[in-house]
């Protein structure tokens, strides 16, 4: 009998024109679905901000066997949500369809920097300088301070120089602390050079930028900062990860920095990344014959998690 009908399986089967296999079939579930769904529950809490294919990269290095669509299924049955994706952005061009922005090429080709704004409970402004390596997109540092000058973007950048190498290029837009005669006079004695985007077009800088909308949206929105301390011990416990631990999708799924980026880079330009691994030393950055320029003791560093 079918049901509550007196009628058999078989002629309900043929009245409604449905095959009598899909009538009996019987959903297989894996023997590991429950610990899955378990995990990717748990990683979504930690990452709240991650969809479903970064929660897959992240299940993969932890050692599940697991594809992007069975996660997604799991995603949209557990009911978490999917981050809405961003509009796309056009590019700007020249007639003979030429880009006018520098592409990075390789590991210390361009770096970008841009201040970011935020507030502490009571409060009292925040002032964040980010630099990234837009060919890796590896963070290199963001200091934390009330207020941040141009003395302290030499002071930073300085000490990056020093201690990964100086890269060919650096780009920014035109505030005060970066258009500031001290600051392009000593990036022109380190053999750097600027690369300034127009007025009013941030989408000129679209790589730190983007940063600056991940810092945003997945620390500093669902942060509450009590002191300036908290929010520097936060905020670089927060940049180790994003380097070591989150997957970036234009890495293929993996961080950018440290191990990840060596094996991207070895990927895609291996006589180029070979020459990277193997720069000879730093020049001089600093000369301290000369009067208004930084001394290495007045360096900061970074806070250590």
């Amino acid at each position: 009998m079918c049901g509550v009908l007196p009628v058999s399986q078989r002629r309900a089967c043929r009245v409604l024109n449905q095959a009598r296999a899909t009538q009996r079939y019987r959903p297989m579930v894996a023997d590991d679905e429950k610990p899955l769904t378990q995990r990717i529950v748990a990683l979504a809490c930690q990452y709240g901000r991650h969809g479903y294919r970064r929660i897959t990269a992240l299940l993969r290095r932890e050692g599940w066997t697991v594809n992007h669509k069975r996660v997604e299924r799991i995603w949209r049955q557990a009911g978490l949500k999917v981050p809405s994706k961003q509009p796309p952005r056009s590019r700007i061009w020249l007639n003979d369809g030429s880009c006018l922005r520098l592409r990075p090429e390789y590991a210390n080709h361009v770096w970008a920097y841009d201040f970011v704004h935020a507030r502490t409970h009571e409060g009292r402004p925040l002032r964040l300088l980010t630099v990234v390596d837009e060919f890796t997109r590896e963070c290199l540092a963001i200091d934390v301070a009330r207020s941040l000058n141009s003395e302290d973007v030499l002071e930073r950048l300085a000490w990056l120089m020093a201690t990964r190498g100086a890269p060919e290029f650096i780009r920014s837009d035109n505030g005060p602390e970066f258009v500031a005669a001290t600051v392009r006079e000593w990036l022109s004695k380190v053999g750097v050079k600027t690369l300034y985007i127009e007025p009013g077009s941030p989408w000129e800088n679209g790589y730190v930028e983007s940063f600056n909308g991940k810092l945003r949206d997945e620390m500093l929105n669902g942060e509450i900062f009590y002191t300036l301390l908290e929010a520097k011990v936060l905020i670089e416990r927060w940049r180790v990860e994003y380097n070591t631990v989150r997957p970036h999708s234009a890495s293929g799924y993996q961080p950018p920095a440290p191990q990840g980026v060596g094996a991207a880079i070895l990927r895609r330009r291996p006589q180029r990344a070979a020459l990277e691994l193997c720069r000879a030393p730093l020049r001089p950055l600093l000369d301290p014959t000369k009067t208004g320029e930084l001394s290495q003791g007045s360096i900061p560093y970074s806070v250590e998690i």
